[in-house]
């Protein structure tokens, strides 16, 4: 069975596109590499947040839904993402959020230390201290300087009501348990970036809801379509309802549930973001996939003006 390489990306739900902008790119110095819309619906933006080129293990993503309820924090939920920067830089950004009036947490966990925090619209949000030279690079011409950029993701925090389905299958996918901490199970694959899941064993909780400030799914990489293929007849053969294959423009992708009702995606590496426009002007412009391109000026006409800063 081909391996799974780490996350591809996380993608979450904002309220409007230039608060989040204003935040992932302006404070967490993060690139906008892509400004599309959501394939399924055109009329809300999609916004794709990485480093130079939005290389798959860097990314998180945002559906921006002005519209949606509050999300409800609970079982059958990523409950925060954690993002990976130098070891020697906590203190950097710790002092960077309190300059926005963001409040910040440092803890340990797992012999790693962390800060602790929530973006906009509430999301549960980590930046984990982490050797300089693992992962990506950074992005060298944002806002951040290099040596306290962020490296890409970490990982992931999952909320389930039972464990032990959900921690077999991640084995099944190639994640191995490294650790246990009271009601949280760690696992870790051997990719370069967003190689770690935290499972959080959460009975007392009641189902979350999904909504403003909530994780939508969480992405899983693999090479190519052929080891995707492979992925798809494997989770069907072992009684998860898997989508078909679904063009994604920048990358290929199946979704499933797993046992404890986390929504996931297995997406292919490629062929990536600069397929549409030029590495140098990445998320300038809003870009459509062909079958939405007929629509172009009723989208625009109905997408709502971006504002920030």
């Amino acid at each position: 069975m081909a391996t799974i390489r780490g996350i591809h990306h996380v993608t979450a739900i904002c309220d409007t596109a230039g608060q989040n902008i204003a935040f992932y790119a302006d404070l967490l110095g993060l690139r906008l590499v892509k400004r599309t819309v959501n394939f399924d619906d055109p009329d809300s933006y999609h916004l794709y947040y990485g480093d130079e080129i939005g290389r798959p293990g860097t990314l998180v993503t945002f559906f921006a839904w002005p519209d949606a309820p509050q999300g409800r924090l609970g079982s059958g939920q990523v409950e925060s993402i954690a993002f990976a920067v130098p070891s020697d830089s906590l203190g950097y950004w710790a002092d960077r959020l309190e300059r926005r009036g963001i409040d910040a947490e440092e803890l340990e966990r797992f012999d790693d230390r962390l800060l602790r925090f929530h973006g906009p619209d509430a999301l549960r949000l980590e930046l984990v201290a982490a050797d300089a030279e693992d992962g990506p690079d950074p992005w060298s011409e944002g806002p951040v300087d290099s040596e306290d950029a962020i490296r890409g993701l970490y990982g992931v925090t999952l909320g389930v009501e039972g464990y032990e389905r959900t921690t077999d299958l991640l084995e099944t996918m190639g994640y191995d348990p490294v650790g246990e901490e009271r009601d949280r199970f760690r696992y870790e694959t051997n990719g370069d970036a967003g190689s770690i899941i935290d499972v959080r064993c959460r009975p007392d909780l009641r189902c979350g809801r999904i909504g403003v400030g909530s994780v939508h799914h969480v992405a899983f990489r693999t090479e190519d379509g052929a080891s995707q293929k492979e992925w798809r007849e494997a989770l069907t053969e072992r009684g998860l309802d898997v989508t078909p294959v679904l063009d994604r423009t920048y990358f290929e992708s199946i979704y499933f549930r797993e046992p404890g009702d986390v929504l996931f995606e297995i997406a292919t590496d490629g062929p990536g973001f600069t397929v549409d426009e030029p590495e140098a002007s990445l998320g300038e412009e809003l870009q459509l996939p062909e079958w939405l391109e007929p629509r172009r000026a009723e989208i625009e006409r109905d997408l709502p003006m971006i504002f920030y800063r």
